[in-house]
């Protein structure tokens, strides 16, 4: 699985911000690795040098093989909160998503005896 983070310039001045957060969107997306291509990380600060609430924003978006991709969006005070919160969101989405064909999935109907 490819993996992409980007951000603006505001959100670079933390440490090791992109390992963080690469770390943990693999370690929450892990059961699902094999079925992704690729997941790319946006994360930015509305406010910039201001503070407020929820002024940080992450953005995730996985492509599931053969699939359309799918996006989230993370809001909170911290970075890592935001990412934290965008990867809780993805993983249900992921799971709803591959959840639904291992549902519909089922043994044949055996042959009915007359």
């Amino acid at each position: 699985m490819q993996f992409q983070f980007n951000s603006d310039s505001s959100v670079m001045g933390t440490e090791n911000v992109a390992e963080r957060i690469e770390e943990m969107v693999r370690e929450k997306l892990a059961r699902f690795e094999d079925r992704l291509t690729r997941i790319e990380v946006h994360v930015s600060d509305v406010n910039a040098a201001k503070h407020g609430e929820d002024d940080k924003h992450c953005m995730i978006e996985a492509r599931p093989r053969g699939g359309k991709p799918i996006g989230v969006t993370g809001k909170a005070d911290k970075v890592d909160d935001a990412a934290r919160r965008a990867a809780n969101i993805l993983a249900q989405r992921l799971e709803r998503l591959f959840g639904k064909g291992e549902k519909h999935k089922h043994e044949p109907r055996p042959d009915k005896v007359l």
